[in-house]
């Protein structure tokens, strides 16, 4: 009986899955899904939270409490990935080792098809898998080295027999690794940005036996901000060492010199993607990459070994005997060359005439106004939101900054006198887009405005995200609509500032709009009001409204439906309003996309419903509300700072989340009562269970995880860094009963 076989035949399971973690609590819970659905079962997950400053370890923690299969890991300081894994792999009882990136995942019925290869092949001490790549704009792009795998023989062969896995991607996930192979040779990985790279090589070299499994088992997540591929920094001399480490295994071990020469054109090939790719060098450290690269070629180099000659290296030799002055340009050419194959084609119908389009050039080439600030929200419909209340505090901590507001005829609000008023598409707003010093919005200003050297655009959003947005919206072609996303990032771009109420949302906010902007964990500023609004401000706004003292006010708030054409009422709400009876008065507010519905959205006259879809504020209606009844909108994670009892009203649960996607599951994480039918909302309001202690528990835990930086001085917050350049703005000072999730126990 062979070790392999006896470690089967043992408690042990068939795989120890390895999984790192530092920084990636918006991608972790796809990952460890993606292990956990597995159909085959036979497995451990170890997760190792790497120090990581977000809510990954307590992510970690909720996995392992749920599943014994789960090992949470908690490692007391940020050791690096390399590092990560062996803390893991010491941790591993399995007969194969797999390791799996965070942000990546496993597809459907992969762990099977492994099994399945692993007992074809005769348990080989490694077995090399596929995978594809998948990109922040739903793109999925196969392996472009698969061929590979589907030319390997058919068996478990060493690397002699299949030499061509060596020019694979040097990645530590694309195989299972048999334990006690692993463990025999002392493999481990070395701290560095390419500590893949003394891993993969020695590891194909020594084992006696590979099988290969031409088929796609991971989803390799190509971000578009955060690689290490897309940063600019001399980390990248790492790269010297490890391949030092990989020749330093060959000299430990001559019976492998014979693979010194294909690992010398694989370091030398490494080397050149490295120095030729746009922005990974910082220009300073140009030459002395060079002057490195040299020195180890020439160390390495084994007697009388010639490097064969590709394309790229034709291209290479063909621009280095231009004149100096033309191989910069003659690479650039290159690169672009390659960026306009690659690049799908936009056809744009021009939106403003050759007059307007004249304008604002002229009007570009005038100086920034450094006191100007513009404002917008809701897609230029309304004074209200995040960027309102910004406004207003910049009135007050600075008022002398000139304000503009860009507004459609119409709107439920107006600023405060003495802002400036644009319309979209005038001449007064492109001036104001030209011109103007900071930006503040809740969406995104058109595609068509260029951010000059100088201006400041702040993101402050409109609410916490329930359903999938940006490109999270790729794999939900309903939702998307006519979305484009390449324009979406385009704009994106332009952010200098995101603005966010809880950890959270900033975690989504980085893998739904993937772009170089600073975090500001503020709270929502819309929300001040709500945090500082005591027994008074509620008087006075149901007083506003007209609403006696001794009616049960429940606010009908719902968001709308992606998958419907034409919007159809989910809930009868009329017959709600006349079975709860004269002690209820409900208020129905439309979403803001249904308001110009030709159909309307409000009840009808006589119904016993209060239609306020045009009231002018939100905030004054959670005030004199006494629950917020809602479906799946975003409006629930405010209203919750008023600690009053929401009901979720959840009937078209399955379609909303097929079709539009969402981020967590309401009946899990929820603020209230959650039903899906209307004779059990009925019984929710008529026996009293929607302000019972079980509402009153749940919602404590939701404002706990979802409020997490709403203070009352959110506001104030943004307008001290953003418009006053202070760095020690005031810190967030959470109320007793609103710890942090992530201090607490």
């Amino acid at each position: 009986m062979t070790p392999t076989q006896a470690a089967r035949r043992s408690d042990a399971p068939r795989f120890s899955i390895v999984v790192p973690a530092y920084g990636v609590e918006a991608y972790l819970r796809d990952c460890l899904d993606s292990v956990l659905s597995q159909s085959f079962q036979d497995f451990e997950l170890i997760a190792v939270n790497d120090a990581s400053p977000d809510a990954c370890g307590a992510i970690m923690d909720e996995y392992a409490a749920l599943d014994p299969r789960v090992e949470a890991l908690q490692l007391a300081q940020n050791v690096g990935l390399g590092r990560a894994r062996n803390a893991g792999m010491a941790r591993a009882k399995g007969t194969y080792l797999l390791f799996l990136d965070s942000d990546d995942t496993l597809l459907p019925g992969s762990l099977a098809a492994i099994a399945q290869r692993l007992d074809e092949t005769g348990d080989p001490e490694l077995l090399v898998f596929d995978y594809s790549r998948t990109h922040w704009d739903g793109r999925i792009t196969p392996n472009a080295k698969a061929k590979v795998l589907a030319d390997s023989p058919r068996g478990a062969v060493a690397l002699d027999d299949n030499p061509g896995l060596l020019g694979l991607l040097q990645v530590a996930w694309n195989k299972a690794y048999r334990r006690d192979f692993v463990e025999r040779w002392g493999f481990e990985y070395p701290t560095g940005y390419y500590e893949d790279t003394p891993w993969t090589y020695p590891v194909l070299i020594a084992a006696e036996t590979i099988a290969v499994l031409p088929r796609v088992c991971v989803h390799y997540r190509q971000r578009r901000q955060g690689s290490i591929l897309h940063s600019t920094s001399r980390k990248h001399f790492d790269v010297f060492d490890q391949y030092g480490l990989v020749f330093a295994f060959i000299d430990a071990h001559p019976e492998f010199d014979r693979w010194r020469g294909p690992l010398f054109d694989r370091m030398i090939t490494h080397f050149r993607v490295i120095e030729n790719s746009p922005g990974r060098l910082p220009d300073e450290a140009r030459a002395e990459f060079r002057t490195t690269f040299q020195q180890y070629e020439k160390q390495y180099r084994p007697a009388g070994h010639a490097t064969p000659q590709g394309a790229a290296s034709a291209r290479r030799k063909a621009v280095g005997k231009l004149p100096a002055p033309l191989r910069g340009a003659a690479r650039r050419a290159y690169r672009t060359a390659r960026k306009v194959k690659a690049a799908p084609r936009r056809l744009r119908k021009p939106l403003r005439t050759a007059v307007l389009a004249g304008y604002y050039r002229a009007q570009r080439m005038l100086p920034v106004q450094n006191d100007t600030a513009v404002f917008a929200a809701y897609w230029n419909t309304d004074y209200a939101c995040n960027p309102a209340a910004v406004h207003q505090k910049l009135l007050e901590l600075a008022p002398k900054v000139k304000t503009t507001w860009v507004l459609k005829p119409g709107s439920r609000n107006t600023p405060p006198p003495g802002t400036n008023v644009v319309h979209p598409g005038s001449f007064g707003f492109w001036r104001a887009m030209a011109r103007g010093k900071y930006f503040v919005n809740n969406v995104n200003f058109p595609t068509r405005v260029v951010k000059r050297p100088g201006q400041i655009h702040v993101q402050t959003h409109h609410g916490t995200p329930l359903k999938r947005m940006g490109v999270d919206l790729a794999e939900f072609p309903v939702a998307q609509g006519d979305l484009d996303l390449p324009s979406l990032m385009e704009r994106v771009d332009r952010w200098d500032y995101s603005v966010s109420s809880n950890s959270f949302t900033t975690a989504i906010w980085d893998r739904a709009y993937p772009a170089e902007y600073t975090k500001l964990d503020y709270g929502y500023p819309r929300n001040d009001v709500l945090v500082r609004a005591g027994e008074e401000e509620r008087l006075r706004a149901r007083a506003a409204l007209g609403l006696p003292e001794d009616t049960t006010v429940v606010l009908y708030a719902p968001t709308h439906r992606d998958y419907q054409n034409v919007p159809q009422p989910l809930l009868d709400l009329e017959h709600l309003a006349a079975r709860l009876g004269e002690g209820f008065t409900v208020l129905s507010r439309a979403h803001y996309f249904l308001l110009d519905s030709p159909g309307g959205t409000g009840p009808k006259d006589g119904s016993g419903v209060v239609d306020v879809s045009r009231h002018p504020s939100v905030e004054e209606l959670f005030l004199a509300a006494d629950c917020l009844l809602t479906d799946y909108s975003s409006l629930m994670f405010d209203y919750a700072l008023l600690d009053r009892p929401v009901v979720v009203y959840a009937n078209d649960w399955e379609v909303y989340r097929a079709t539009r996607g969402t981020y967590f599951d309401i009946h899990v994480e929820k603020p209230g009562h959650v039903v899906a039918t209307e004779p059990e909302l009925l019984d929710v309001f008529l026996s009293g269970r929607w302000s019972d202690d079980e509402s009153a528990k749940l919602r404590t835990e939701f404002r706990r995880r979802f409020c997490e930086f709403d203070d009352g001085a959110a506001a104030e917050r943004v307008v001290r860094r953003v418009f006053l350049k202070q760095e020690n703005v005031p810190p967030v000072a959470l109320p007793p009963e609103r710890p942090s999730p992530r201090t607490r126990g």
